[in-house]
Parts: structure tokens; sequence; C-alpha cells
């Protein structure tokens, strides 16, 4: 008798938990959406020390990790959660974001810090359709390069135009390229519960255009401020 009113006990707290779970992982997606937003804006804002113009342009999806985690920096584990974007087909507007996770992998070009911020750009549709499968792998499942910085960088950007994913990132104000090998990037199935309120997947979000919502408008205008829509 007591065994079964402690397990009623349990579940009803549990019951009554969900709705503050749920409200708790609405606000910190919202939060991790403001600080994508903020990201993306300061590394395009310096023409001469962010990402290449004309990359952005022609890339079809962007993702950004904001405050990605390591256990140790050079060696340990790795972990982040971020956004992906894609365009659409038609008039070059940027998708709702679907949420994605970040785990492990080798940085290369190390550039100290305890948090770093990781822009990608996938440059051809043979990219965009692996990084929306469920789970990828960068460099085993698709070429990734160490992005180049600044409008200088022309020569650098056509020698990597065949990669199909570039990369960077930031570390106490410093930015540069950095070939993200090994890398597995997930489909945060909780995250985008949190933000759409239902079970949605990545591909869907971008494919079928799912609605933005409000929490997500920052970062689409600013990824159209910096990379505008084909004009039809």
């Amino acid at each position: 008798m007591k065994r079964t009113s402690a397990i009623s006990l349990l579940a009803a707290s549990v019951v009554a938990c969900s709705p503050l779970l749920a409200a708790s992982a609405a606000e910190e997606t919202t939060h991790r959406l403001h600080e994508a937003a903020s990201v993306f804006s300061e590394v395009t804002a310096a023409p001469d020390k962010g990402i290449p113009s004309d990359l952005i342009e022609h890339a079809k999806c962007v993702v950004i990790v904001p405050g990605l985690k390591k256990g140790a920096f050079v060696i340990g584990a790795k972990y982040g959660k971020g956004f992906i974007s894609c365009r659409g087909s038609n008039d070059g507007s940027w998708s709702a974001p679907g949420a994605i996770k970040v785990e492990g992998g080798s940085f290369g070009f190390q550039i100290g810090g305890s948090e770093t911020d990781v822009v990608m750009l996938v440059m051809n549709d043979r990219g965009a359709k692996k990084l929306l499968e469920s789970k990828f792998t960068l460099g085993a499942e698709g070429q990734v390069a160490a992005g180049p910085v600044g409008r200088t960088a022309s020569a650098d950007t056509d020698a990597k135009m065949s990669a199909e994913i570039l990369s960077w990132s930031r570390s106490r104000g410093v930015f540069a390229g950095v070939a993200l090998q090994g890398a597995t990037l997930r489909e945060d199935s909780e995250d985008n519960q949190a933000m759409y309120g239902e079970k949605i997947t990545n591909h869907d979000i971008v494919t079928k255009w799912h609605e933005k919502t409000p929490a997500a408008t920052e970062l689409i205008t600013m990824l159209n401020k910096y990379s505008p829509m084909k004009e039809k």
C-alpha cells in the first residue's frame, strides 16, 4: 500500500512539473536563438575579419552554434547546441530554424578559450541533404574545410569551393577558419518540440517551410540582412 502511494505521488509530481519543464526548455531555446543571431551578426559585420560575403550569398544552409563547450580544449569532450536554416529554392529566403546538437570532433587549429562560437556554411545541395539527416559526421560523410576569413580571401575562397561545408570558430575575440573533422551533428528533437510545440524533424521544418516562431524572427532577419532574398 505504501509503495503504491509513493509511486502515485511520484507520478503526480512528474505531471505537475511537466508544464514548468516545458516552459524552462522554451526559455532556454529562445535565449539560444538570440545568442545565435548575435554571433552571426558579429562575425559578418566586420568584412575584413569575418566570413566573406560571397560565400554567405552562395550558401545553401547555415549552422550556428553559440558557446560550444569543451571538457578539454585540444582533447576531451565537446558539446554544443545550435540551429540550422536553409534557403528556399524559389526566392532564396531562409527557412525557420531547426535545432541541432554538436558532439566530439577535432578542431584542427585551436584558438583558446573555454567556449567557442561555431558557424558553418553548407555550400551545395548534397551537403544540405546530408546535414538534414538525423545524424551526420563531418569529414566522414561529407567534405569539410576551414573557411577563409575576410574580403581579401578570394583566392583561398576559390580553392575551398569544392568543400561541401566550410566552418569557422570564434573564441576570446579571435575568429578563424577551423576544420571540424569528426564532429557529429544530431537533430535535437527536444529543442524542436520546445520551439514549435510538437515533435517535428529538421527536414520537415526546413523543406516544408514551417511557420517561423516569434523567437526565431531575430535570427532569420539577421540571415536575410547579410544574405538577402533573390529578386524575382
